[in-house]
């Protein structure tokens, strides 16, 4: 690997010191931080001392007291994302697979190894090291995203809720006003009327909700709506069915348009 984000820190572990040698003479090339430990319990100390700043950790399989095996374990449980790699002088088919079950070994490398392989297997450990903390690191961003879009989908039902629950109880309110409120629209539909409007109207017209006023049934209605249209007020006294009515109009915007509101007032 010609670069990488982080100095990379390599620890290897071996019970004898002329394998250390070796392996810190195999990179003395390499812009790599060699640490070596003579024993598993060593090599969990250092570990923990550094934290996550290994990338790489490369065991003997047979050591005392501690094995390869264990000793990967032990850091598998504990820094999962450092790549391992396991030394061994012996052809033991158990060990290898032990070594991949219980370490999840990412390498069983027989000794004597050849130094260029174990080169390029360094580096290979170092490419799958980056991959995988770029890959966790996208999926922590991803993770904080849909969080994020969650948290503004649950804000954004919660207002719609709550501008819901005030144009019902706006509609509502409209609707017990004990005065009656007609709206007609820029097209001159009926769009709106409550109770008491509705009431007057049916004195007029059997089907008035929805109705073009040119062809409502009473042309007094029209009229007060072009009176309105063209004043931008109206204040006026009618009788509609058997009562007198004080009729107040303006003009509203809405959506991009202009509406015109009627309110009858019993006189």
């Amino acid at each position: 690997m010609d670069s990488f984000e982080m100095p990379v820190k390599i620890l290897c572990v071996d019970d004898e010191r002329n394998v250390l040698r070796s392996l810190e003479r195999i990179f003395l090339d390499d812009d790599y931080e060699i640490v070596t430990a003579g024993s598993g319990d060593e090599g969990l100390e250092i570990m923990a001392e550094a934290g996550d700043s290994f990338q790489v950790v490369v065991s003997d399989y047979r050591m005392p007291v501690m094995n390869g095996v264990e000793f990967l374990k032990a850091v598998y449980e504990r820094w999962p994302d450092t790549v391992r790699i396991v030394l061994s002088g012996y052809a033991d088919a158990g060990a290898i697979v032990a070594a991949i079950n219980e370490g999840h070994i990412y390498k069983f490398i027989p000794k004597p190894w050849n130094d260029e392989e174990l080169r390029v297997t360094i580096q290979n450990c170092l490419e799958r090291y980056s991959l995988l903390k770029k890959n966790r690191e996208l999926l922590d961003e991803l993770a904080q995203t849909n969080q994020m879009l969650e948290e503004k989908v649950q804000q954004r039902t919660e207002d719609l809720e709550l501008r819901n629950r005030a144009l019902e109880f706006s509609q509502t309110m409209l609707g017990n006003l004990p005065v009656g409120v007609v709206g007609i629209d820029e097209g001159g539909l009926i769009a709106h009327c409550n109770t008491i409007a509705a009431g007057i109207l049916k004195q007029l017209c059997d089907d008035f909700f929805g109705t073009d006023i040119q062809h409502f049934c009473d042309d007094r209605l029209k009229t007060l709506v072009e009176q309105v249209r063209k004043e931008q007020t109206l204040n006026t006294v009618d009788t509609f069915g058997d009562r007198p009515w004080r009729v107040l109009g303006r003009t509203i915007s809405f959506a991009g348009s202009e509406a015109v509101v009627l309110v009858f007032l019993e006189v």
